[in-house]
């Protein structure tokens, strides 16, 4: 099963929301390269369908976490499949339709400048990171406010918010550090380049 069927097996098996069919047809459909656009530029899942991919990582990081014992019962962490497969699954969208193929010149290993592929960002719809997620998910489902702040705060204290406000995010509303945990554990372990 390639990344595609997996993520589609899992949002269908998983999120069941009002709109969830209508997001998961435009996932699908040619106006979103969601299924082959990158993860990022240069970085993690750099290449043609590393967003999917990177997104069915953070799910397997997201629900091992959370699976814990001591995340139950020790702090009351108890979420439903449902939003635990919609904040992971679906955390990045803003990246959706942003990276355009271009290259970049680079030196081999004798010094010879080489000109490689590598994608550029090209944001037709700048509202930020995750709270443009937010926006674009909220038009075809509605989240609970614990899942709204889970997605908008993902990047914990690696994005460029106000560090007061991550940590405001992370004491009220734990899914929103558990998911910057699962994000980070995926970029930078599963995803990290040698």
């Amino acid at each position: 099963m390639d990344a595609k069927e997996r993520f589609i097996e899992l949002y269908n098996q998983y999120i069941h929301r009002e709109g969830a069919d209508k997001l998961l047809e435009y996932l699908c459909s040619k106006s979103s390269d969601f299924f082959t656009a990158p993860a990022s530029t240069r970085f993690h899942g750099s290449y043609e369908g590393g967003l999917v991919e990177h997104s069915l990582n953070v799910f397997d990081c997201l629900w091992h976490y959370l699976d814990r014992p001591r995340m139950k019962e020790t702090y009351g962490l108890d979420y439903s499949e449902e939003s635990i497969a919609i904040v992971s699954l679906l955390h990045d969208v803003c990246k959706i339709n942003c990276y355009k193929p271009g290259t970049r010149n680079v030196k081999d290993e004798n010094g010879k400048w080489q000109t490689v592929p590598t994608y550029e960002f090209e944001d037709k719809l700048p509202y930020g990171h995750g709270e443009k997620s937010v926006y674009i998910l909220s038009g075809y489902m509605r989240l609970t406010r614990e899942e709204a702040f889970a997605i908008r705060y993902h990047m914990g204290f690696a994005g460029t918010e106000d560090s007061r406000n991550v940590g405001n995010a992370f004491e009220m509303f734990p899914l929103s550090f558990a998911l910057s945990v699962a994000d980070m554990e995926a970029t930078y372990y599963l995803e990290a380049k040698e």
